[in-house]
């Protein structure tokens, strides 16, 4: 099954995520199919893109979004 969730890239106590399609049975950090974004929680104020035009495909040709991609997908 495709999802899409989130990468953590970044350093020690400075993350940032990459928001991208994978197959569900993958580990988290291994290779993925897309990256269509990225999430920077650390600076002030937060930084989310996403490209919304290949977060519709992906919806629409069934991959399942993870729950925190779906609430930062809903901003």
């Amino acid at each position: 099954m495709t999802v899409i969730r989130l990468t953590r890239m970044g350093r020690n106590k400075k993350p940032f995520y990459r928001i991208v399609v994978t197959d569900s049975r993958k580990r988290r950090d291994s290779g993925w199919i897309e990256s269509i974004g990225y999430f920077n929680p650390v600076v002030e104020p937060k930084v989310l893109k996403i490209d919304e035009e290949r977060y519709n495909y992906w919806l629409s040709v069934g991959a399942k979004p993870s729950e925190k991609v779906k609430k930062l997908a809903s901003k």
